[in-house]
């Protein structure tokens, strides 16, 4: 037992005297355990030199501060690794930031992102072109622009290009192709004939045109392809449908359409209602004529919900412009109802959306059935540059008229954005009503928010319509004139009322959802403010709008001069520089914007229109190899 005992002392004696020793703890932070060691090297380090050495202890000191600098830096590194992602963007913004102040490294990133855009831009050119199969097989070019009778007044050109310059830089109106005709300030100057100039100033109080006329209408009437673009309510519909009825009479005056022959001229519309609202400007022109001159022009629209039997008289005898949309035009043209073998006249209105994703392949269709060389017109509110650039493919020696800029808002609109909760927009949506007199525009994303703000209005005993995708023709076109006719005072609808629609006396636009692509916010907002008229349009948003998309709202807004609120200026925007006075914004510098669908707030390299696309047509590759893109 005593050695036992005795052992056991020697043990505790022996564990005591190394924990003297070697100071050994439980644990020890990093920091302390490395200078501890350092302090033992040097120590150790200086007892093992010789007295003549002492010259290099300089040289020991500064090894010793290096391993410490070494474990400050591990030590800090450590720290680095527990912070958490929030903090690391935050610090990574300060540095970037900092650089972009400095001028450091900033100039690098920029031309590595254009060289990125750049690549994605070849991707993107590589389309096929705009023009018919029988022409693209046997590599026909056209070169020269389709031939008139029409001339501008000699003492017009003879102003020279210069006085021409200054009358298009005061009305804002840009021009770009070869040998651009004169701007014509009068409908007297562009030779239109008496009866349409009298129909204009009486039926329609249009007694001078508008600035996309004064430049677009002498490119038509002189048989040159054009891309026109310029703000909603600014009168594109005339510019293209006006020179389509002179070719018609003329052909007519010629030579007497026979029955099964026609048509001369053909305008195709995304959406039934704008094909509808184009057909019946193109009849009156014509009833205009008629009168006048005594010989009739027939015109047939063609869109979906419509009988064709009703209009059989039509194809009997001859049909000398057609109105249509895409679908109804494709099955008259595989059933021979109709031939395009004497079409020389094409106009295609909201262009962007009838090139774009859903209509493309039905305009090639189309295109498929001319016969030789046309004369071809796109008009829109809105022309990115990706479309601008595949429609020319379609063109010969086109002449672009661009009112402002391509996809600019109406500065005749009033824009209010307000941050309103998702379950408190239809509460509030009757305060809003009160902004203005009727008639009012209210504007959802989907079908069903439409028919449950209809009905909502009815039972607060509120004149309202509805239109929408899955309503019958007769139901959208008597809701539609029953709201232009003054018997309603509120119109809610989809955005198949957004695109092109004339409602010449509404006040008020609400959008009860923030579109997804800021294009048709553009195009909802304008069916106010028009004829030169001020409107006011009010936007709901909240966080359920991608982030994207109130970027460009945000500039849209900086660019129109509106006032922005502050929920939009919160969001961190790195594309370009701006000052903020007071919640309203100066642009210091516009030259920063998306090639692929012109938005401003984002540059192409993260255009979410894009990758859109590219997903669409990845999953389209995917079902056609059969689900996972295996065989």
């Amino acid at each position: 037992m005593d050695s036992k005992r005795d052992y056991n002392h020697n043990n505790e004696d022996n564990n005591n005297h190394h924990d003297d020793d070697d100071q050994v703890e439980k644990w020890v932070p990093l920091k302390e355990r490395k200078a501890k060691k350092l302090k033992q090297y040097s120590e150790t380090i200086k007892s093992s030199l010789p007295q003549s050495d002492h010259h290099d202890s300089s040289k020991i000191k500064k090894d010793i501060s290096d391993e410490k600098k070494d474990g400050q830096e591990s030590s800090e590194g450590d720290k680095n690794k527990y912070k958490s992602l929030i903090e690391q963007k935050l610090e990574i913004l300060k540095q970037q930031e900092q650089m972009q102040k400095e001028g450091k490294g900033f100039n690098e990133e920029e031309e590595r992102i254009k060289r990125e855009e750049e690549e994605i831009l070849k991707s993107i050119k590589s389309f096929v072109p705009l023009v018919s199969v029988k022409d693209r097989a046997k590599d026909v070019v056209y070169k020269d622009s389709i031939k008139t009778d029409w001339r501008p007044p000699r003492y017009v050109l003879d102003r020279g290009e210069s006085t021409h310059g200054d009358l298009r830089q005061a009305l804002h109106i840009h021009v770009a192709g070869e040998e651009v005709p004169p701007p014509l300030t009068s409908f007297a100057e562009m030779k239109l004939p008496r009866e349409i100039i009298r129909y204009l100033k009486e039926a329609k109080g249009i007694k001078k045109p508008t600035p996309i006329q004064i430049q677009g209408l002498p490119v038509a009437l002189s048989g040159r392809d054009m891309i026109g673009i310029a703000f909603t309510g600014s009168g594109k519909t005339l510019v293209f449908a006006l020179p389509m009825v002179l070719l018609a009479m003329d052909a007519e005056k010629r030579l007497p359409i026979e029955a099964g022959e026609g048509p001369f001229g053909l305008i195709i519309c995304p959406s039934r209602e704008l094909a509808r609202q184009t057909y019946d400007l193109v009849n009156a022109l014509s009833d205009a004529i008629k009168k006048e001159r005594g010989f009739e022009l027939r015109t047939l629209l063609a869109i979906g919900g419509i009988d064709m039997g009703e209009q059989e008289h039509l194809f009997k005898r001859g049909i000398h412009m057609i109105v249509a949309t895409p679908g109804r035009l494709i099955d008259l043209l595989n059933k021979r109802r109709v031939s395009l073998a004497y079409c020389k006249y094409l106009g295609l209105d909201e262009a962007d959306r009838l090139i774009d994703l859903g209509f493309e392949d039905d305009i090639r269709t189309v295109m498929d059935y001319f016969q030789g060389q046309r004369q071809t017109l796109l008009f829109s509110a809105t022309m990115p540059k990706k479309i601008q650039t595949f429609a020319r493919s379609a063109l010969v020696r086109p002449v672009e008229v661009n009112v402002g800029r391509a996809g600019a808002a109406n500065l005749d609109v009033i824009q209010e954005v307000e941050y309103v909760k998702q379950e408190s927009k239809i509460v509030y949506l009757l305060e809003c009503l009160q902004k203005t007199a009727p008639p009012v525009l209210i504007f959802c994303e989907n079908k069903k928010d439409v028919d449950d703000i209809h009905e909502y209005l009815l039972l607060k005993q509120v004149e309202a319509v509805a239109v929408h995708g899955d309503k019958s023709q007769e139901e959208r076109d008597t809701a539609i004139k029953a709201f232009k006719d003054g018997k309603k005072d509120v119109l809610v609808a989809t955005d198949v009322a957004s695109k092109g629609l004339d409602f010449p006396d509404i006040q008020h636009v609400i959008n009860f959802d923030m579109p997804k692509e800021i294009e048709n916010y553009i195009h909802r907002i304008g069916r106010t403010g028009r004829c030169g008229k001020t409107g006011v349009a009010t936007t709901f948003i909240n966080k359920n709008q991608s982030e994207s998309v109130l970027l460009d709202l945000k500039h849209l807004l900086i660019e129109s001069k509106q006032k922005v609120p502050q929920v939009l200026l919160e969001i961190q925007d790195d594309s370009s520089s701006y000052l903020m006075t007071g919640g309203v914004a100066e642009e210091e510098d516009q030259s920063l914007s998306c090639d692929y669908c012109d938005g401003r707030g984002h540059r192409l390299i993260n255009c979410p229109k894009l990758k859109q696309q590219q997903q669409k047509q990845q999953g389209s590759k995917r079902d056609f190899m059969g689900g996972d893109g295996g065989y």
